[in-house]
């Protein structure tokens, strides 16, 4: 499918802004006064109103008797009145679209009554760019959100990051992952620093909401201590953005910022990454303050299945020159899942631990998340999966649920990987007492590409 984006506004969830060039044409025809050629120009003058005040009086206003009632329409504000002289009569309006539904993916239900639903969309594409199965609206553009550093790391990767630093896959894995603050990742990571050279102090991220493990939250809490930006989910991904500084001499400070080097170097990686260009993202930004860029659901499926396998790319294509170290943040993500997520229920950690070897996940926020399915003997080629929940995830009840029935429906869990993952499969409520009151359950069915053509 077509990098490029969608030709509609991203704020209803359908496409990219007009081009800025366009947008300006736009306000400056907006803001010219045109008048009929028979018509005189008059400066405006300013005279009292009822009320007292002062104000312009409009040229109409300036030449017509006193007493005497105009014959021509009131103006629309914000519109000049010669604009509809000149134009012509306005064209009869457009009967609006059909408002497009997301079908309904899991259901909390609780003694047989349905609580909520939550709708959303689910696509699989394959290595070679076709669409395998689909559920929804494809073309759903979402924010990346974190699912964006496996490709954003790539920057780090060709730039020589490994070996500058001496990295192991496990720190290479925390960078492309978004940690739970655990010690074993606070750990990684400021030996990760020390080694560098480099404060921690510089970390950009904050500390909000981390760490995002209970129990670490609990022990801090406990103890009187305030975790620190190290401890936050995001602090990987600076970290290598904050060493890409220090190989190439550019400023510690404010690398968040976008015209920041280590963020256009990021934004051209990223754009390679979608075989697209810098000029063609759509950027907003993240909540750990660095940019963050916006696809359509299926271009994020078409990422993740060259995460899945790199080397399948056509070398024809500019996005296969990241290849190399593509597979080698793929290898370290599947050899490491700890650092990916944490050690205590994060479905990407899971996941992967359920199916070794077969599946790369990492999410996003808002109820976002991409899978990468390996090729396996005898099965399909390798593709990507790319799925978003529309109200954001239902307390991430809906995502879990809806990520590992759709992972089952593609065959890609076997039933001890189904088994492992149960209690993400259909995550419950519980009262006071422990006992089951009410349980998330994904219902949908993924319509082959083919059946629906």
């Amino acid at each position: 499918m077509s990098p490029s984006r969608p030709e509609s506004d991203p704020v209803r969830g359908s496409g990219r802004p007009p081009a800025a060039s366009k947008l300006a044409a736009s306000k400056l025809a907006a803001s010219k006064v045109w008048f009929a050629p028979d018509r005189p120009v008059v400066s405006p003058q300013i005279k009292a109103t009822p009320s007292g005040q002062v104000g312009p009086v409009s040229p109409t206003q300036a030449t017509r008797p006193a007493g005497q009632r105009s014959s021509r329409p009131a103006s629309i504000p914000g519109r000049s009145a010669g604009v509809k002289n000149v134009r012509g009569q306005r064209s009869a309006p457009r009967a609006p679209d059909p408002p497009r539904t997301p079908p309904v993916v899991v259901r909390q239900i609780r003694s047989g009554v349905v609580e909520s639903r939550h709708r959303g969309a689910i696509v699989e594409v394959g290595i070679e760019g076709s669409v395998r199965r689909v559920l929804g609206d494809p073309d759903t553009v979402v924010n990346l959100r974190s699912a964006v550093k496996p490709f954003g790391l790539t920057a780090f990767v060709e730039a020589g990051g490994v070996e500058e630093f001496d990295l192991s896959s496990v720190e290479l894995a925390i960078m492309a992952g978004s940690h739970s603050g655990e010690d074993l990742h606070v750990r990684t990571l400021q030996a990760i620093f020390r080694r560098a050279g480099v404060s921690q102090q510089f970390l950009g991220c904050g500390s909000e909401g981390a760490p995002l493990d209970a129990l670490t939250a609990a022990r801090l809490a406990r103890d009187g201590e305030k975790p620190g930006p190290l401890r936050h989910m995001c602090s990987g991904q600076h970290a290598s953005m904050l060493l890409l500084c220090r190989m190439n001499d550019w400023p510690l400070e404010e690398y968040w910022l976008r015209d920041h080097p280590v963020q256009r170097l990021y934004e051209a990686t990223v754009a390679r990454a979608f075989d697209t260009t810098p000029e063609m993202l759509v950027l907003s930004t993240d909540a750990c303050g660095v940019p963050t860029y916006a696809f359509p659901l299926h271009e994020v499926a078409r990422a993740f299945a060259m995460l899945a396998d790199p080397s399948a790319v056509p070398i024809a294509e500019a996005r296969s020159s990241l290849a190399p170290a593509l597979l080698r943040i793929r290898d370290a993500m599947m050899a490491n899942p700890d650092m990916v997520a944490g050690s205590r229920d994060r479905l990407d950690t899971s996941v992967m631990k359920a199916a070794p070897g077969r599946i790369v996940a990492k999410g996003g926020a808002e109820g976002l998340r991409g899978f990468a399915l390996l090729a396996r003997d005898g099965g399909p080629t390798a593709s990507g999966i790319a799925l978003k929940i529309e109200d954001g995830g239902g307390f991430d009840r809906a995502v879990v649920a809806a990520s590992v029935e759709t992972l089952r429906q593609v065959g890609a869990l076997d039933p001890a990987a189904l088994r492992a993952l149960g209690r993400y499969y259909r995550p419950v409520a519980l009262d006071p007492r422990g006992n089951r009151a009410g349980e998330a359950i994904a219902e949908f069915e993924l319509a082959p590409v083919g059946e629906l053509l």
